[in-house]
């Protein structure tokens, strides 16, 4: 019938991830790619797979996206968001939004409710009210680890950009069986940033781009630098060119890194169902299902294999 087998890669964020979150954070991304592979697996789109995996990592504390964002220098949590329809390039984004759960859910409202692809701050929380999404205190999205960390980043000989390697923004890429892709990306931003500061993460081709002409790809990393060469879209530039997609993440995470100096880690997938998880921090923990095989991992060169039924079954036991 020419169908696609569905694929969805998730990346929990780039950068080092300290020891004792390993496991959760290996755990949230397997849990993500899993929910949103169920999804496929049900002859669901692309776009809702994606939106399910990520929302799976909002509310997971263990990530700097919903709760568990970083707080900016006033201490408190604003977040950006973007999704992608890579069948006709809709997109959908916020930035700056706090006291919703889950941005990605407003992103994909701006995408199908409104002319718009980006709404930000005040008209972002009236058009939420509007959309009947629950407003929560944003006490509610700190967590205790992200409270200690804004406070040592006050103190006067702190180095903030240390801290900030350990970023943890989230995303999520996908194939369906229609052969449909697309993206979605969410964050909590950088540590103690000026308020009102938007990183890549809702800039279209930047923090993500999806066409079903090339394929679909999520960033993570240093928000400035990855603006500065449109990652995403330079990813997607490189495959139309006839390279794989582990070949146009290194090619374009090598050029932003000798160019402007800038790390991060990048998640893709082809129009053929190919699939790539590549970064040039530490770390990035990442997780993908192709063919009810899970493959995830966290440092360079490391992938574990399981089948999805195996997965699932340490899933509900709660690993």
């Amino acid at each position: 019938f020419g169908r696609m087998k569905p694929v969805i890669v998730v990346h929990g964020g780039a950068g080092r991830i300290f020891k004792e979150r390993e496991e959760g954070s290996r755990a949230g991304v397997v849990r993500a790619a899993l929910r949103g592979y169920g999804i496929l697996k049900q002859g669901g789109s692309a776009l809702d797979a994606v939106e399910e995996a990520v929302q799976s990592m909002e509310d997971d504390p263990h990530f700097n996206a919903g709760c568990g964002s970083v707080l900016n220098e006033k201490g408190e949590v604003e977040m950006d968001a973007i999704i992608m329809d890579g069948k006709n390039l809709d997109s959908g984004a916020v930035s700056a939004v706090k006291c919703i759960a889950n941005p990605i859910k407003l992103a994909r409202l701006v995408m199908e409710k409104t002319k718009h692809m980006l709404l930000t701050d005040c008209g972002a929380h009236l058009f939420a009210q509007a959309m009947g999404i629950p407003e929560i205190p944003g006490e509610k999205l700190i967590t205790q680890r992200s409270q200690e960390r804004w406070k040592k980043n006050l103190e006067p000989d702190s180095n903030p950009e240390e801290f900030q390697k350990d970023l943890g923004t989230v995303g999520a890429v996908a194939i369906d069986s229609e052969g449909n892709v697309a993206c979605a990306t969410s964050t909590g931003g950088l540590s103690n940033k000026m308020i009102g500061r938007v990183g890549d993460t809702a800039c279209i081709g930047s923090g993500g781009y999806a066409d079903n002409h090339s394929g679909a790809t999520s960033t993570t990393g240093h928000g400035e630098s990855i603006m500065k060469v449109v990652l995403a879209r330079l990813i997607l530039y490189h495959m139309e060119q006839g390279m794989s997609p582990e070949m146009a993440a290194d090619t374009a995470l090598d050029y932003m890194k000798t160019r402007v100096g800038g790390l991060g880690g990048v998640i893709v997938v082809s129009n053929s169902g190919e699939w790539a998880a590549r970064f040039s921090t530490k770390q990035m923990s990442w997780a993908t299902v192709k063919d009810d095989q899970l493959h995830f991992g966290i440092y360079a060169g490391e992938r574990h294999t399981k089948s999805v039924d195996e997965a699932l079954i340490s899933e509900s036991e709660g690993f």
